[in-house]
């Protein structure tokens, strides 16, 4: 049988791992796998119906079959790690990631059962992702992902704006002025009543990575006009881009990116009503489309 398109990310899941120490969470590896194999921003921004990102679907059925072949350990929740087996297996060979997807698929008779899907149904979601009720967390932030990234460019700065607000900014104002070097904002954070900081604010909304000349470009715009500096995406940051942001002798940027936005809404329970789980309030995200 021809294996699904998933099988081509088994190999660059072990890689991505040992690189990363032995361990990472689901948002590194993939960063690192679409890193290494240098994939288009179309790649990556390609979406599930239900708004997910395609690449992290299929790269979280990479992992599903490492695990049941005992390859990834994924006991604890929110982090992938190499077992020892999997520590032998990094540099696996298309073909033998194939064979293993044959094997572990042939233990479930070739067909999908109540707790295995077939992965070559590409809109399917991994097994374990409905464990402890993972399913409606995935859910809803895939969902609240796609639902951002399809704002206007307008719409995400002045979500920025709110979210920056109700973390504690004051005097946040969105200048999005053309030919400003990419700057999107100002604010101040007061730390005490005696101590603030003027902080600028860039906004990316896409799925893709940002690049180090990205963080350089947002830095010399800064210079002068600011003590701190923030990017935040919906997208990912490249390793070399999260290097560059706290590089010895020049002003530090804060990165925020796809994970560190959804722990934002989820924190301040904006645009969520909170149920069994969170739920996308797509009524307010309204009024950032005008």
């Amino acid at each position: 049988m021809a294996g699904p398109n998933f099988v081509k990310y088994i190999p660059p899941v072990l890689d991505a791992l040992k690189r990363l120490g032995g361990s990472g969470r689901p948002a590194e590896v993939c960063e690192l796998v679409a890193e290494v194999l240098a994939l288009p921003s179309e790649a990556l921004d390609e979406a599930l119906t239900s708004g997910g990102s395609r690449f992290e679907n299929q790269v979280a059925w990479a992992r599903f079959y490492l695990a049941r072949a005992g390859y990834i350990d994924s006991s604890k929740r929110g982090v992938w790690a190499l077992t020892e087996d999997g520590l032998a297996a990094v540099g696996m060979r298309h073909d033998q990631a194939l064979d293993l997807f044959k094997s572990i698929h042939e233990e479930f008779g070739g067909k999908p059962t109540g707790s295995t899907p077939d992965p070559r149904e590409s809109e399917s979601v991994p097994p374990e992702e409905a464990e402890i009720g993972e399913t409606l967390q995935a859910n809803w932030r895939q969902s609240l992902i796609g639902l951002v990234q399809s704002l206007p460019p307008a719409g995400f700065e002045r979500l920025c704006q709110r979210l920056l607000r109700e973390a504690g900014f004051e005097q946040v104002i969105v200048t999005g002025r053309s030919g400003d070097g990419g700057l999107d904002g100002v604010g101040m954070l007061q730390v005490n009543p005696f101590v603030s900081f003027r902080v600028l604010f860039q906004c990316k909304r896409y799925s893709g990575s940002v690049s180090p000349s990205q963080v350089r470009d947002f830095r010399g715009a800064m210079q002068g006009r600011a003590d701190k500096g923030i990017i935040l995406t919906t997208g990912t940051f490249t390793s070399e881009a999260r290097k560059e942001a706290i590089r010895d002798g020049v002003p530090a940027i804060e990165l925020v990116d796809r994970d560190k936005l959804i722990e934002m809404f989820e924190r301040l329970e904006l645009g969520l009503h909170q149920r069994i789980a969170f739920e996308v309030d797509t009524s307010f995200f309204d009024q950032f489309l005008l």
